[in-house]
């Protein structure tokens, strides 16, 4: 019986570390250069960070392709994208989903900016995006970073969770009160 009830306990212990997010570091602050990246996205085109020096990069990390919250946020992104570009403004998703995952999301959802893939998790790890593991499935943390034209980072949002309905809104918001 003591057996038992010491293996039961031994298997709700691994399995609660299981699902706990593994950190790679912590998340990076405002005031922080962002850290450059070259990342294929839907189309298997080389994005990289620099190309967008002069103008305000909206970095979103996400979960996984086709769930209901990414989709949600992807969705206020390309509804407001117009008035993205209008601040001179380019939005970036970044998730652990392959290629041609994020080809299929943005064909079944009509999105058209650039979601970018990082199945090793370079770039989720350079920013401190907080990872969890679902058996031997890795999911980055729903996470937002403002980069400035001259690449600082200006703004974050740890927790978009708290107001994921909103949070394109906000951004929008920051990127016109100059990054506050």
């Amino acid at each position: 019986m003591k057996k038992l009830a010491l293996l039961s306990l031994a298997a709700a212990l691994l399995l609660s570390v299981a699902i706990l997010p593994a950190h790679a570091g912590d998340s990076l602050v405002a005031g922080t250069t962002a850290p450059s990246f070259t990342l294929p996205s839907q189309d298997n085109s080389a994005i990289r960070l620099a190309d967008y020096k002069g103008k305000w990069v909206v970095l979103y990390f996400y979960p996984k392709d086709m769930t209901k919250g990414c989709t949600l946020e992807a969705h206020n992104f390309q509804r407001d994208l117009d008035k993205f570009q209008a601040a001179n403004a380019v939005v970036l998703g970044v998730s652990f989903d392959t290629t041609s995952s994020h080809q299929t999301f943005c064909t079944k959802e009509s999105l058209s900016f650039k979601l970018l893939a990082d199945p090793d998790g370079k770039v989720i790890g350079a920013y401190g995006v907080p990872v969890k593991t679902y058996n031997d499935m890795k999911i980055a943390s729903r996470q937002t970073f403002l980069i400035d034209p001259s690449g600082k980072i200006v703004k974050t949002w740890p927790d978009v969770d708290a107001d994921l309905i909103h949070h394109s809104e906000n951004v929008l918001a920051a990127i016109a009160a100059g990054g506050n």
